[in-house]
């Protein structure tokens, strides 16, 4: 039987940050299998984002076995984000480019 799905520190602070961004985001981390933490969607785009504290040791924040197999099957996007600053950079970099696609479509 599956534990608890746990959550990283950094959790909630960066799915609020995401939100106040314009993000919808949906809660993924017990779902299992490897499966990234959340999904967030801003202006017409999906981003998978894995959540890992970045103030633990690299040890402490590395891919667990079913995280790395996921990710290697995975045909789309996934991010690894260790902080807020990384999220909103990944939003807002996606949220340029849906603006650029819409203007040069």
């Amino acid at each position: 039987m599956r534990q608890r799905a746990r959550t990283d520190g950094n959790h909630s602070e960066i799915v609020e940050a995401l939100r106040r961004a314009g993000c919808t985001v949906l809660h993924l981390h017990q779902v299992g299998g490897g499966c990234p933490d959340v999904l967030a969607g801003i202006h017409g785009r999906n981003l998978l984002i894995e959540i890992k504290d970045g103030s633990k040791p690299p040890s402490r924040r590395a891919l667990t076995a079913d995280e790395t197999t996921f990710h290697a099957a995975w045909r789309g996007q996934i991010a690894v984000v260790t902080t807020v600053a990384e999220a909103l950079e990944l939003a807002l970099d996606r949220q340029n480019r849906a603006f650029t696609a819409q203007k040069d479509g």
